[in-house]
C-alpha cells in the first residue's frame, strides 16, 4: 500500500495540473516519497482539529509544487475534496496556484516567492523554542513539536535562505527539519552553471546536521527517508537538512528535464506516466485501500491530541497561572494598552524613535507575549526591551530560549520572514526593526505579511534626509510610497510621541501588519495629538472660521506646517494644519469624516513630506502644491539638507500664498 499511496500522490497532482493546463508536475513526481514518509509516519496533526496548538508545522517552501500539497491535504483528510483538486488553479477555488494561508485549510503559510517558506519555517521553529522554554515544566511538554519544510534548488539559491539558515544554526533550532528536493533542475535547465556549490558543507558550516538520502538509485525508498527523519529528530542541538537526491518528473517521459518543471505533462505523457507507475484508476480516483491507509495517520493524530489535552488538564491543576497565560497567548487575546496613560505622556522634544523606545518599554511590560528585535541596530533603532526590577526580558539564545529580545543579525530579509513565521506559529506578538532605507531588503517579506494579514510590527527608523551625514544611501526617499502601495499594510509616520503611541496601539490591537516610520531628529510634542491619530488623519491645529488653505503633512514636516500657519495668520490668511500619520486608516474613515478634515471646497492645499510626492497627488488636488523629494538626498548636516531641499517654514508659507494666488 505504501507504493500505491506514493503513486496516488503523484498521479492526483499531475491530473490536477493537466486539467488546469497549468502548473508544476516535476516536483510532485520526484518528491512524493519524501512527503509520504513524513505524513504517513511522522507528521503530528489532527485532521479534525487543524489548529491544534501542538501540531507539527509543514511548510512547502517550493510553493510552485502546490498540487503536491493539495493531494496530501485530500488524501490525509484535512478538508480538501476531489472537486477541489479538479478545480486546481481556477478562479475562486480552494486550490490556488501557490499555497495561500487562510484560504486553503491545512496550509500553514503562503509560499511561492522562493526562499520565503524556509525563512518563515525558521520563525516557526524559533517560536516553538521560545514558548517551550516559557511554558514547559518537567513532565508537562505543553509545547513540543517539529517544523518541517520542503525546499528545492531555487529556495537555496535565494539569498534569504542563507540568512535564515545562518540564524537557525546560530540559535541551535534543533526542531527544524528541512528536506532538500535536490533534483538539480530549474526553469532554465540543469543547475550546474548557476548553483554548483557544496550545499552540504555550506549547511554544516552554518551549524546544521546534514543527512543524505539517495532516491535516484533507490526510488521510493521510504525506509531511507524514515531513518533520516528519526536521526534528525534525535539531534536536538542542530537543525537538520536532509538532502534527498531525486529525479524531477520521476516516472514520466520527461523525467530529468526542465520541460516538466513548470508545464503540464500533456495527455499523452500523463498516460505514459500512469503506465510506467502501474496506475489503472480512472481520473481523480484512488483505491479505497489508499484512503484507509492514510486514515491511520489521522487516527494517530487524534489520539495524540487527546493525550495532549489530558496532560494539559493536569498542567492546569499544577500550574494554573502558566496555563492561564498560555491559553491567553494562543487565543491572541488583546491587551488594552491604550488604557495606560503613560504611553501618551511626553513633555519635551524627542525623536520618534526615542518616544517609540519609551512606549516599547511600557507595552513590553503589559504584553507578556511580545518578542522582537533588530537587524543588529538596536542601539540606533532603540528597540531593545530593557530589564527592570519587575520584568526580566533577556536575550533569545540557545542558553535562554525564553529571552524576548531577538537578535536577528544583519539579515533584514530573513528577519522579516522569520517574524512572519513567529506570527504564524501563534502565541506571540512580534516586531522587527532596521533603518528605513533598508526596508527595501525586507520588502518581499513585508508583502507576505500583508498578503497573510499577519500582525507583524515593523519599526523603521532614520526616516528621511534628516539622517544627514550618512548621505543618500541611508536617506530614504521612495520607501514611503512603496510601502503605502502594498494592500492591507498600515504605514504610520508619526509627528510626535502621542501619535507614536497611537501607532503602537493600532499595531498591537488592530488587524494586519503595521509599519512605524520613525525619526532620528527631535520633534516637538503637540497638545492636540494622541488617539486621534487612529483616524489616520485629523485636524491638529485649526483656524478660526473657514480655512483659506490646508497644510497637510506627516512626521517631522508637521512642525513646518504648524509654524507656517502662525506666519500666515500674520498676513490674515487662515490655515488649517492636518496631520496625516497613516493614509490607510484615513481612507477607511467615513466620507463625512474625511470631508470634515479635508473639505472638498478648499482647493488651496500644500502637502509636505520629505519623500517622494507620489503619495500626495490625491490630497493635493490639481490646484495644490507638494513640497517633497524628487531626487536622492546628499550628505551633510540635517538642517542644511532640509533647507537645501525646500523643507523650511518660509517655503511652506510661499507655497501657500502661491496656491492662493497671492
Amino acid at each position: 500500500m505504501k507504493q500505491t499511496t506514493i503513486n496516488a500522490i503523484r498521479i492526483l497532482s499531475c491530473e490536477a495540473i493537466q486539467k488546469a493546463n497549468s502548473g508544476h508536475p516535476g516536483l510532485p513526481l520526484g518528491a512524493a516519497p519524501i512527503v509520504y514518509a513524513l505524513w504517513q509516519n511522522f507528521l503530528k496533526f489532527n485532521n479534525k482539529d487543524l489548529k491544534w496548538d501542538d501540531r507539527d508545522r509543514f511548510v512547502l517552501s517550493a510553493g510552485h509544487g502546490s498540487a503536491l500539497n493539495y493531494s496530501l491535504l485530500y488524501l490525509y483528510g484535512l478538508g480538501l475534496t476531489i472537486d477541489d483538486l479538479k478545480n486546481f488553479r481556477q478562479l475562486d477555488s480552494r486550490t490556488p496556484g501557490h499555497p495561500e494561508y487562510g484560504h486553503t485549510p491545512g496550509i500553514e503559510t503562503s509560499t511561492g516567492p522562493l526562499g520565503q517558506g524556509i525563512a518563515t519555517a525558521v520563525g516557526m521553529a524559533a517560536a516553538e523554542a521560545h514558548l517551550a522554554a516559557k511554558f514547559n515544566r518537567e513532565g508537562f511538554p505543553v509545547v513540543d513539536h517539529f517544523t518541517y519544510a520542503l525546499v528545492g534548488d531555487g529556495c537555496l539559491e535565494e539569498g534569504i535562505s542563507y540568512e535564515a539558515c545562518s540564524f537557525a544554526g546560530a540559535n541551535e533550532l534543533g526542531k527544524l527539519i528541512v528536506f532538500y528536493d535536490k533534483n538539480d533542475i530549474t526553469i532554465e535547465g540543469n543547475i550546474d552553471i548557476t548553483f554548483n556549490e557544496d550545499v552540504a558543507t555550506r549547511f554544516k558550516a552554518q551549524g546544521w546536521q546534514v543527512l543524505v538520502v539517495d532516491l535516484v538509485n533507490h526510488p521510493d525508498n521510504v525506509l531511507l527517508i524514515s531513518n533520516a527523519i528519526k536521526k534528525a529528530q534525535r539531534e536536538t542541538k542542530k537543525p537538520s537538512l536532509i538532502i534527498c537526491k531525486t529525479k524531477i518528473g520521476y516516472g514520466s517521459p520527461l523525467e530529468g528535464s526542465q520541460k516538466c518543471h513548470g508545464s503540464p505533462l500533456g495527455e499523452e505523457n500523463l498516460q505514459k506516466t500512469k503506465e510506467k507507475l502501474g496506475w489503472t484508476m480512472p481520473p481523480f480516483e484512488v483505491p479505497e485501500e489508499v484512503l484507509r491507509h492514510t486514515a491511520a495517520a489521522g487516527r494517530r493524530g487524534r489520539k495524540r491530541e487527546r493525550e495532549w489535552k489530558f496532560m494539559f488538564t493536569e498542567y492546569e491543576k499544577r500550574y494554573p497561572e502558566l496555563a492561564r497565560l498560555y491559553k491567553r497567548a494562543m487565543r491572541r487575546d488583546i491587551y488594552d494598552v491604550k488604557a495606560d496613560e503613560e504611553l501618551f505622556s511626553f513633555d519635551k522634544p524627542m525623536a520618534t524613535r526615542q518616544t517609540s523606545e519609551k512606549i516599547l518599554q511600557r507595552v513590553a511590560a503589559l504584553v507578556p507575549d511580545l518578542v522582537g528585535g533588530s537587524a543588529d541596530l538596536a542601539p540606533s533603532n532603540l528597540t531593545a526591551m530593557k530589564d527592570t526590577d519587575k520584568v526580566k526580558f533577556g536575550d533569545f539564545s540557545p542558553k535562554n530560549y525564553a529571552g524576548r529580545n531577538l537578535h536577528y543579525g544583519i539579515r533584514e530579509h530573513a528577519m522579516a520572514a522569520i517574524a512572519n513565521g513567529i506570527a504564524l506559529h501563534g502565541g506571540l506578538r512580534v516586531y522587527c526593526s532596521t533603518f528605513f532605507s533598508f526596508s527595501d531588503y525586507c520588502k518581499n517579506a513585508i508583502r507576505m505579511s500583508a498578503l497573510m494579514d499577519l500582525p507583524v510590527i515593523y519599526l523603521f527608523t532614520h526616516d528621511s534626509i534628516g539622517v544627514g551625514e550618512d548621505g543618500p544611501t541611508h536617506e530614504p526617499v521612495e520607501q514611503l510610497v512603496g510601502l503605502r502601495s502594498i494592500p492591507n499594510l498600515k504605514v504610520f509616520r508619526p509627528a510626535d510621541g502621542k501619535e507614536t503611541a497611537a501607532a503602537w496601539v493600532e499595531a498591537l490591537t488592530g488587524k494586519g501588519p503595521t509599519v512605524l516610520v520613525l525619526s532620528r531628529q527631535s520633534l516637538p510634542q503637540y497638545e492636540e495629538s494622541g488617539l486621534k491619530a487612529l483616524k489616520g488623519g485629523y485636524i491638529l491645529d485649526d483656524c478660526k472660521g473657514t480655512p483659506d488653505v490646508l497644510l497637510i503633512a506627516t512626521g517631522s514636516e508637521t512642525e513646518l506646517c504648524v509654524k507656517a500657519k502662525k506666519e500666515l495668520e500674520k498676513e490674515k490668511i487662515n490655515a488649517r494644519v492636518v496631520s496625516m500619520p497613516c493614509f490607510e486608516l484615513f481612507e477607511r474613515q467615513s466620507e463625512k469624516y474625511k470631508e470634515s478634515v479635508l473639505p472638498s471646497s478648499i482647493k488651496a492645499r500644500v502637502c509636505v513630506e520629505a519623500a517622494s510626492p507620489y503619495s500626495w497627488y490625491k490630497y493635493a488636488t490639481d490646484e495644490g502644491e507638494i513640497i517633497s523629494m524628487t531626487t536622492f538626498g546628499v550628505s551633510g548636516p540635517a538642517p542644511q539638507l532640509f533647507e537645501k531641499f525646500g523643507f523650511t517654514v518660509q517655503n511652506v508659507v510661499d507655497k501657500a500664498k502661491k496656491v492662493l494666488g497671492k
